[in-house]
C-alpha cells in the first residue's frame, strides 16, 4: 500500500448517496445537480432503543458502534457479539455479551452544537479531570500541509454534492480513514467505531475535520485519545477551553498556507514555512449543489 492510499475513503459515485435533482440557477436557467441523500437510522443497544440519527448510512455498523463508544455506553473490553443492520426498516442493533448501563446515561443526555443535535452524556464531561493525552505526540507543519493537500483533492461527496462534513484520521502525513456524513458527529463516530472494532490506538494520530472546532469535537477526540485536532474551519470558545484543559493541540482555519493554533502549540514542529506551502487547491470548488 502506497503512502497516499486511504484505508477507507469516500465513494462519491455510490448511487445510494446522491440523487440528481432538477432546478434553476440564479438566472432562471434549468439545471440538474447532485444532492446528498440522508436517511433515518434507529440504533438499538441490545433490546433498548437509544437514538434515531439522520445519516447517509454508508457505514452504519461503524457509526453505531462509534456512537456507543463515544457516549461511554460501550467501553474498552466490552465484547460485541453481533451487529444487525436492517436496511428495509432503517434499524441497526448492536448486541453485547454483558449488560450495559445505558439507562442512567440516557437520563443525563445533553444536546450539543452538532448540526443534527449531537448528544453528550454527563459522565463524559465528568471524566475530563482524569484525561491524560500523550505529551510526546507531535505534528510537523510539513505534515499538515501535505495532509490538507491529500484530503482536499480526494474525490468526495463534498466535492460532488456538498451539504456534507468530512473527518479524517491521520498518522504523520498520511490520511488513514476518511468518513463523511450530513452531521460531523456522525462522521467522527464512524471513525471511532472503526478504531474500536480494529483495535487502533489514537495516541499517535492526528484528527482532521472540515467542521467547526466545537466542544463536541474536542470531547469526541478525547474519547478516542487523539491528542491533535485540526480543521479548515473556526473555533468556539468552549472548544478552546476544553482543549486547553486536557492539553490537546487545537489547530483551526487551516487553509492553504495559513492556520491558527489556540491550544497545545508545544506539539508543533515548524519545519516548513508557509511560503513553501501550496495555496488552496482549486478542487475545493464543488461540482454539485451548494451547502
Amino acid at each position: 500500500m502506497s503512502d497516499d492510499e486511504f484505508l477507507i475513503a469516500p465513494d462519491p459515485k455510490d448511487p445510494r448517496l446522491t440523487e440528481r435533482v432538477e432546478g434553476a440557477d440564479q438566472d432562471g436557467n434549468p439545471i440538474t445537480t447532485s444532492v446528498t441523500v440522508e436517511r433515518p437510522l434507529t440504533l438499538y443497544l441490545n433490546s433498548q432503543e437509544i437514538v434515531t440519527m439522520m445519516s447517509i448510512c454508508d457505514y452504519p455498523e461503524y457509526m453505531a458502534v462509534g456512537y456507543l463508544v463515544n457516549q461511554n455506553m460501550i467501553r474498552p473490553g466490552d465484547q460485541i457479539t453481533g451487529i444487525d443492520y436492517e436496511k428495509d426498516i432503517d434499524t441497526i442493533v448492536v448486541r453485547t455479551a454483558g449488560e450495559t448501563d445505558f439507562e442512567d446515561k440516557l437520563k443525563k443526555k445533553t444536546l450539543t452544537s452538532g448540526c443534527a443535535q449531537g448528544t453528550v452524556f454527563g459522565d463524559v464531561m465528568e471524566s475530563f479531570d482524569n484525561v491524560v493525552l500523550p505529551k510526546d505526540a507531535i505534528i510537523k507543519t510539513s505534515w499538515l500541509y501535505t495532509l490538507m493537500k491529500k484530503i482536499n483533492t480526494r474525490p468526495s461527496l463534498y466535492l460532488e454534492a456538498g451539504a456534507i462534513h468530512g473527518c479524517v484520521l491521520c498518522q504523520r502525513d498520511r490520511p488513514l480513514l476518511y468518513m463523511e456524513d450530513v452531521g460531523r458527529h456522525n462522521a467522527i463516530d464512524k471513525i471511532a467505531g472503526y478504531m474500536f472494532m480494529n483495535d487502533i490506538e489514537g495516541g499517535d494520530k492526528i484528527f482532521y475535520t472540515t467542521g467547526r472546532l466545537t466542544s463536541e469535537m474536542v470531547i469526541k477526540a478525547v474519547q478516542m485519545e487523539v491528542p491533535i485536532l485540526a480543521s479548515r474551519s473556526g473555533f468556539t470558545a468552549w472548544g478552546v477551553d476544553l482543549a486547553r484543559q486536557v492539553n490537546m493541540t487545537l489547530i483551526g482555519r487551516a487553509r492553504g498556507k495559513r492556520f491558527v493554533v489556540l491550544a497545545g502549540q508545544d506539539r508543533i514542529e515548524y519545519d516548513a514555512a508557509a511560503a513553501d506551502a501550496e495555496g488552496e487547491p482549486p478542487a475545493l470548488k464543488r461540482k454539485g449543489a451548494a451547502e
